[in-house]
């Protein structure tokens, strides 16, 4: 079976009991499809002596886990990221979806190539246009807020007289019934 994890991979656990933790891969069994991640998937056995020299007790041990339970954590970065597979020197090696490779021996060449796509003017058109939707945005965001503060100082006269304060015309009015 073709397994994306290797020996020596920093993964995290997606599923299972130990959902989130971080840790290394140490050892791969790809005929049952499970890894063996330092400080995951802890078990205890107890131990019993054997001879006299032995002491029994109670072992803690990390126990191999489903390879589907766990995803590879991409050294540049540092994202969880599904693994795809990409020829470099007509070689299949496994990548990030950032572009950067995950064997060790294919990383600087794979770097060089992802500096390579980040200088497209393409994109740079795009990122330009993006900027400009934001400034657009936060232009309709400042309008609505002055649009709404002014519809608040409309209202506020309105506040006052359901608080139980006279306004002015009504205590003129009152004092001419008084009179």
């Amino acid at each position: 079976m073709n397994m994306t994890v290797k020996k020596g991979d920093n993964v995290v656990v997606i599923a299972g009991k130990d959902k989130g933790k971080t840790g290394k891969v140490l050892e791969v069994f790809p005929e049952e499809n499970r890894v063996l991640v330092d400080g995951v998937n802890i078990v205890t056995k107890h131990k019993k002596a054997r001879n006299q020299n032995e002491k029994s007790g109670v072992v803690k041990k990390s126990a191999p886990i489903n390879a589907s339970n766990v995803m590879i954590i991409c050294p540049s970065c540092g994202k969880a990221t599904r693994v795809y597979h990409k020829e470099i020197d007509g070689k299949k090696v496994r990548a990030c979806k950032c572009g950067v490779s995950l064997d060790k021996a294919y990383v600087k060449a794979t770097k060089k190539d992802a500096k390579k796509t980040k200088v497209e003017p393409a994109a740079v058109e795009a990122k330009s246009t993006k900027t400009t939707k934001k400034a657009e945005n936060s232009a309709k965001k400042v309008e609505k807020t002055v649009k709404n503060s002014e519809k608040t100082t409309k209202t506020a006269p309105k506040a006052e007289k359901a608080s139980g304060t006279k306004s002015t015309t009504q205590k003129s009015k009152s004092s001419k019934k008084e009179a």
